[in-house]
């Protein structure tokens, strides 16, 4: 089908400036995509201005959390062009959340004409610094108007985006999370859903106040084995090897930490997923066998990890940035702004629209 592009878009692109100072998620661009589903028929996908939603407010989403979403972006290429970075693994990993949360999964070729015509209309507004992009967040939403709790007949999804700086650039602290869990094995933590977020927030504002940035989340079922940040995946140098934990049914499969460990294998490094034992890495922080640990994930890249605060204690990282995480940065970065040769594949060109 082919893609309504609404009269107003033109207008509404021209008369955008950009700020300066751009965040991260706080600018949004002018222009979002949108597409309908009812009783599992989809619309055709439709571009229009950039504009707040109209929501019954017995929706399912509002009452029952029926959403979901993905985060991707759009990287300014050394040549001059936009390329998209690993937009189909965005589109299997929405799929499968929807699954999860019984809504009909976006189909892949609408799921690509919202990413791909967001991102050509807005060409100019993809950030040109090194580390920035144009972030890109697609969302699903269950809009049934009634009360019952049953999987609504009716969706909405929408492709909006957002000049963006790096999420997280400096060091993070991070507070082992020993008091509260936010997934489970057979709950929704391998899926991008707004109530894994919403289970993380009251863990955040406790670390802001002492003095930390991110919780470190451990397994619901033992409550020993490390799983991920609130937003990221984790890794650690053990021994001169890379170590992130085993994905286990609560842990998100991120497309960064998935592509990370495809790129430190073609650098040479060992890379062990596996289960990793809070007590033992932090032991191993305190004797210096393990140097260095960093998150990652779409929207921060690299985040270099500088402390672990359990307890009254903190373990202090020796190496912060350490040298695997800067390699594996610029080398990921390399590939998505072109500097490098692409020999995996990830990056997929845009072409770009005119509004001459």
């Amino acid at each position: 089908m082919s893609i309504y592009i609404d009269p107003a878009v033109a207008a509404s692109l021209r008369g955008y400036e950009m700020p300066e100072k751009l965040g991260f998620g706080t600018v949004m661009a002018p222009v979002m995509f949108r597409a309908v589903c009812q009783d599992g028929c989809w619309s055709r996908g439709e571009l229009i201005p950039y504009a707040p939603l109209s929501l019954d407010p017995a929706a399912k989403v509002l009452h029952y959390a029926q959403s979901c979403f993905e985060g991707m972006k759009a990287y300014r290429t050394r040549d001059g062009g936009i390329s998209l970075f690993r937009p189909e693994r965005n589109a299997a990993r929405m799929a499968h959340s929807a699954e999860r949360l019984c809504m009909p999964p976006v189909p892949e070729s609408l799921f690509m004409d919202g990413v791909r015509t967001v991102t050509a209309y807005c060409a100019n507004l993809v950030p040109a610094n090194s580390g920035e992009s144009l972030y890109l967040r697609p969302f699903l939403m269950g809009t049934q108007a009634d009360l019952a709790v049953s999987a609504s007949t009716s969706y909405e999804f929408y492709v909006i985006a957002s000049p963006s700086e790096a999420y997280h650039s400096g060091n993070m602290r991070l507070w082992v999370e020993r008091e509260d869990s936010r997934a489970a094995i057979g709950g929704t933590g391998d899926a991008k859903v707004g109530g894994n977020y919403a289970a993380s927030l009251l863990s955040i504002a406790r670390l802001k106040q002492r003095g930390y940035d991110q919780s470190l989340w451990l397994n619901a079922g033992n409550r020993q084995s490390v799983d991920e940040l609130s937003g990221m995946n984790f890794f650690a140098v053990i021994d001169a090897e890379l170590h992130t934990p085993a994905l286990n049914g609560s842990i998100l499969e991120g497309i960064t930490r998935e592509s990370l460990i495809e790129l430190a294998r073609d650098l040479g490094y060992q890379v062990r997923e596996c289960a990793i034992d809070i007590d033992e890495l932090l032991r191993r922080v305190a004797d210096g066998s393990c140097e260095e640990a960093f998150a990652c994930g779409t929207a921060a890249i690299i985040s270099p990890i500088s402390v672990l605060g359990d307890g009254g204690e903190n373990y202090q990282l020796a190496s912060a940035p350490g040298p695997v995480a800067e390699r594996l940065r610029q080398a990921l970065l390399d590939i998505q702004e072109g500097r490098t040769e692409d020999r995996f594949g990830w990056m997929q060109p845009v072409e770009v629209i005119s509004l001459d």
